[in-house]
């Protein structure tokens, strides 16, 4: 890029591509910030509560074996293990339980909308410590809940915190890393998920020996720990993101903290001028000045957007559609339905493959992080969503044999392909779609509509998250439990043409030059509609840059 030369793997406004066999160690700084701000994610493995099997199925016997298990096998957070207490504690009934487990998604989609004004208005980091105040609060209100009342309004709290640390940690990790490794440390938010499932797995554990009265009290407020320290981690460790300083015009703030954090002082330079360049006021971009904004005319921005931000704001939406509405929470959430309808009767065998599921999405989760940077965003998203096409229709063939056969004499081989495709399907999910949603939103949106674009991509994945988990039964009866899943295969194979068509490759570009890599595929698209009107053949092509 000196001197005006330009590689084969750079264009104009890109900072050079970083070649994979000399790749620079991790930057250890960028590396903490991005630890710190995923940790943000905790809260939604631990608080989210949308999965409440037990209340959801009329299989008595069914329901047994989960209360009998501690409901390991049928919840990712601690709700799961803290329903059957508050329903003997608070007497409430299992319609109540029901919108106490389900409404969850609706209130995070508030938090996940505000955040975005939010962070452009006081920052990525205070937004970071509301986020953790906000689920202590309702952690602290749901652990000393009196009754059904009170507890859904901490549910309302803990949920907007939930909708914030959605949002908030992806974006910071984005504008926070360097070029080279942002695919890997913004896949973080997934990895701390999971391992806000595992805590509420131990709080369950560790708690339901207490009195009935006092233990689930105690679930939830376990949950105020992390958000604790959380927020004094980022008020005295974590510097502000280098973006939003350039855009209140702070720019030598900006540039200490991009010493820091980049690979190379030549790097850091760049990146400073790239973010200067994209912070520049569009109505006069020739003076080159910036003036310092907090979110200002975004959302006019995004509601009549220009062609290229049409074509973010599609890829962006479109994705985090698909994340969801490819029933990934109906194969995790349902799973020992999913089990039991398989033929694995005894309590032991359900609870087994229930815990090689979460094994299964956790490794497979950590081995994304390694190749996100390495193969790149768009080969592993078409890969994951192959094998799971694949192992849904595997799954939905297996279960239909099995529901033609007489309870207790389902052909061994369908009851192992049943239990291997769900395994596959979690793994395909969690190699590629589930953490490449997160990636790809932060990433993709111009500075100054980042955090609230990404906001919309966070509200579309909630509330297909809640449609998703609550309407499984329903649609389970409605078209049978294999039909539900020939279903979602068919969403799943939409999903692997619309990422084909409108998602090009981002890896080893910077957050600058997106609104470039967009521009160029949309002139892309519209040859090849010339060449359709005008009758040429059309070779596959692939449209990443």
């Amino acid at each position: 890029m000196d001197g005006g030369k330009t590689s084969p793997e750079s264009i104009p406004g890109d900072l050079p591509a970083i070649p994979d066999p000399k790749k620079p160690a991790r930057n250890k700084q960028a590396f903490a910030c991005a630890i710190l701000a995923s940790m943000t994610s905790v809260v939604l493995g631990y608080g989210k509560q949308s999965n409440l099997q037990p209340l959801l199925t009329e299989n008595h016997s069914f329901n047994s074996y989960l209360i009998d298990s501690g409901n390991l096998a049928a919840d990712v957070a601690v709700m799961s293990g803290a329903a059957m207490f508050i329903k003997e504690d608070l007497k409430v009934s299992d319609s109540e339980l029901e919108i106490l487990a389900g409404i969850i998604n609706l209130y995070s989609l508030i938090g996940s909308i505000a955040a975005g004004r939010t962070s452009d208005w006081i920052g990525r980091r205070y937004t970071m410590v509301l986020a953790s105040a906000i689920f202590f609060l309702g952690a602290v209100m749901m652990g000393l809940a009196t009754n059904y009342a009170f507890l859904m309004a901490g549910r309302f709290v803990a949920g907007i915190g939930v909708g914030y640390s959605l949002m908030i940690a992806p974006v910071y990790t984005a504008e926070v890393s360097p070029v080279s490794a942002r695919g890997f440390l913004t896949s973080f938010p997934e990895v701390f998920i999971n391992s806000g499932v595992l805590l509420g797995y131990v709080s369950n554990f560790a708690f339901a020996g207490l009195p009935h009265h006092l233990n689930w009290r105690v679930m939830f407020l376990v949950g105020t720990v992390p958000p604790v320290f959380i927020a004094a981690s980022v008020i005295f460790f974590m510097p502000e993101s280098p973006r939003w300083l350039v855009l209140q015009n702070r720019l030598d703030e900006a540039a200490a903290v991009l010493a820091k954090t980049s690979d190379s002082p030549e790097e850091a330079r760049l990146r400073l001028e790239e973010i200067k360049s994209a912070a520049v006021t569009p109505s006069s971009p020739s003076s080159g000045h910036i003036r310092g904004t907090h979110g200002e005319g975004v959302w006019r921005e995004l509601l009549r957007p220009t062609p290229t931000v049409r074509r973010i704001l599609v890829a962006a939406i479109g994705l985090q559609f698909f994340q969801q509405a490819s029933g990934i929470d109906s194969v995790v959430l349902y799973g020992p339905r999913i089990f039991e309808k398989a033929g694995l009767k005894t309590n032991s065998k359900k609870l087994g493959a229930t815990v090689a599921v979460g094994f299964t999405k956790t490794i497979f989760i950590l081995v994304s992080t390694f190749f996100l940077d390495r193969v790149g965003r768009r080969p592993l998203l078409l890969s994951s969503a192959g094998g799971m096409i694949l192992s849904l229709l595997a799954l939905a063939s297996a279960l239909f044999v099995i529901d033609r056969r007489p309870e207790g004499e389902a052909p061994l081989a369908a009851v192992v392909v049943s239990i291997m495709t769900v395994l596959s399907f979690v793994g395909s999910f969690s190699i590629g779609l589930g953490p490449i949603a997160w990636v790809y939103t932060s990433e993709i949106f111009p500075l100054r509509l980042r955090a609230q674009g990404a906001s919309l991509g966070t509200a579309t994945n909630r509330v297909m998250s809640g449609v998703i988990s609550m309407s499984f039964l329903s649609l389970y009866k409605a078209i049978t439990i294999s039909g539900s899943f020939f279903l979602y295969a068919g969403i799943a194979s939409a999903g692997w043409g619309f990422f084909y068509v409108f998602l090009p490759e981002t890896r080893g570009r910077s957050l600058e030059n997106m609104e470039e890599i967009f521009g160029k595929k949309g002139k892309e698209q519209g040859k090849a509609e010339e060449m359709v009107a005008g009758g040429e053949g059309l070779k596959p092509d692939n449209v990443s840059v």
